[in-house]
C-alpha cells in the first residue's frame, strides 16, 4: 500500500530541488525514513530541515483529506485542503519559514490529484 502523504512529499521535493537545491529529494527520503522509524506522527513541524517541513505538512495534508473524506462523500477540493492546513499550522504559534505557502499549495495539489476514493 502506498502512503500518500509520502508520494506528496517525494512530488514537492522533486518540484521545489531546482530552487531549494538538487538534494532536496534525497533529504525528504531521508526524513520520510525518521519519520517511520520514529512513529511521530502527532509532531507537526520540526524547524531544523526544509525536508522536515514538507514530510509534516504532507502528513497533517492527508490527515485531513482523510478525516473530511470520512465526513464527505466528496474530497475536499485543493484550495480548502491548503485552507485547512494552514490553519492548522497557524493554530500551532509556530513560525513557518518562508516558501511554506508555496509548499503547501504544491502537497495539497498532490494529494488531491493522486489520492484513490478506495485509499
Amino acid at each position: 500500500m502506498t502512503d500518500p502523504a509520502a508520494d506528496a512529499a517525494r512530488a514537492a521535493a522533486v518540484t521545489l530541488a531546482p530552487a531549494y537545491g538538487q538534494n532536496l529529494p534525497a533529504d525528504v527520503e531521508a526524513a520520510l525514513a525518521a519519520r517511520h522509524a520514529q512513529q511521530r506522527a502527532s509532531r507537526f513541524l520540526d524547524p531544523i530541515s526544509l525536508a522536515t517541513l514538507i514530510v509534516s505538512v504532507a502528513t497533517l495534508a492527508w490527515t485531513i483529506y482523510n478525516d473530511h473524506r470520512e465526513r464527505s462523500a466528496e474530497p475536499p477540493p485543493p484550495a480548502a485542503l491548503a485552507r485547512q492546513v494552514r490553519i492548522t499550522l497557524r493554530e500551532q504559534d509556530t513560525v513557518l519559514p518562508e516558501g511554506t505557502e508555496r509548499i503547501i499549495e504544491l502537497i495539497t495539489t498532490e494529494i488531491t490529484s493522486h489520492a484513490s476514493p478506495d485509499e
